[in-house]
């Protein structure tokens, strides 16, 4: 088994000296404005993606977070109280796989309860038959589910669990039937593994109301063997679609939108790219995230966190808590996706599987 940091070291959270009035939007020093928070709930998983939690790092009986470790449902949603004071209008859960963690509907009821803010979550779907509904009824807005081939045996290579495409095509059923649409689903692409289903994928969400997007393979973390020839461009992506289903580009929804729309020319719906590797997007970045066990993370390939979790425990106000996550996002200049290198792409990052991607 390989030696992986994956629950890296953190420093205190910088205090702002000079936050804005209390309400007011927060900027970057690049004068990006936070938008999305996404908040990690568990770093447990029942699937072992190949490109997320190889089972040759995590194995079977990985040593995982106890639980006194994880931040408490009612301090996760202090902290996002707080950023949606500070102009975050989209929350999204994560994991691991959220639906592990115990009674994460109720810490869906108490996030739903925030003013103005989008709630999704992110799963890989195979427990949404049992969940759906109840998530619905907490409050939850949307989901997004991960299915990385609609070939039965290429789908459980990659999520070396054994699952099968149907166990998670009945997840977004169940989805969609609890009113969690449209549901989002994303397909990462790695070159020679899943790229040959691409159209196949297309072919069977066109015309469902479902949102298809194909992310570029990432080097995210350093247990998943990441190389640039693995990786499939968005672009080429498109190409390939477009010959069989023809496409035309559609504006984005919001500043910051990560996905890069595209609509079938004969109304069959809409599919996504996420190129974060061929075309950065750093410059218009708008994600925090929180991870497990409150460490916040300014961009996906950070190297290290900021704690909130010592101030949350040791009695801080919410005074002293705005002014720490004023000076983390403050401070903020991350663009790795800008300046990758043969260099960068060796540095020790945090584990998509710790922070939910």
């Amino acid at each position: 088994m390989k030696s992986i940091p994956i629950y890296p070291a953190s420093e205190p959270a910088p205090v702002a000296a000079d936050a804005p009035a209390p309400g007011a939007p927060l900027v970057d020093t690049r004068g990006r404005m936070v938008h999305d928070l996404r908040i990690s709930v568990t770093d447990r998983c029942n699937f072992r993606c190949i490109y997320c939690m190889p089972r040759e790092v995590f194995g079977t009986d990985y040593a995982f977070l106890p639980r006194k470790e994880l931040l408490s449902f009612e301090e996760i949603t202090r902290v996002a109280r707080l950023f949606a004071e500070r102009g975050v209008r989209k929350i999204r859960i994560t994991g691991g796989e959220p639906l592990l963690r115990k009674h994460v509907e109720n810490l869906v009821a108490q996030l739903a309860a925030i003013p103005d803010v989008e709630l999704t979550l992110t799963t890989n779907g195979v427990l949404l038959p049992k969940m759906a509904r109840t998530l619905r009824e907490a409050g939850l807005h949307r989901v997004t589910v991960s299915l990385d081939a609609i070939d039965d045996a290429t789908f459980r290579a990659m999520n070396d669990a054994d699952y099968p495409v149907a166990a998670v095509l009945k997840g977004i059923a169940a989805a969609e039937e609890a009113g969690l649409s449209p549901v989002k689903v994303n397909m990462v692409v790695k070159r020679g593994v899943n790229d040959h289903n691409v159209i196949d994928m297309a072919r069977h969400f066109r015309g469902t109301g479902h949102i298809l997007r194909f992310i570029e393979f990432m080097d995210v973390g350093s247990s998943n063997g990441w190389e640039m020839n693995a990786v499939v461009p968005s672009r080429d992506i498109i190409e390939r679609i477009d010959r069989v289903f023809p496409l035309e580009q559609v504006d984005p929804n919001y500043t910051g939108e990560v996905a890069e729309r595209w609509r079938y020319r004969d109304g069959g719906g809409e599919i996504g790219v996420i190129s974060s590797v061929t075309q950065a997007f750093c410059s218009t970045c708008t994600r925090i995230r929180l991870s497990t066990e409150g460490k916040l993370y300014t961009c996906l390939f950070a190297q290290s966190g900021h704690d909130l979790r010592t101030l949350l425990r040791d009695g801080a106000s919410d005074a002293e808590l705005d002014r720490a996550i004023a000076g983390v996002w403050q401070n903020r200049d991350d663009h790795y996706s800008e300046i990758r290198t043969a260099n960068t792409r060796g540095l020790r990052k945090i584990e998509m599987s710790y922070i939910g991607g």
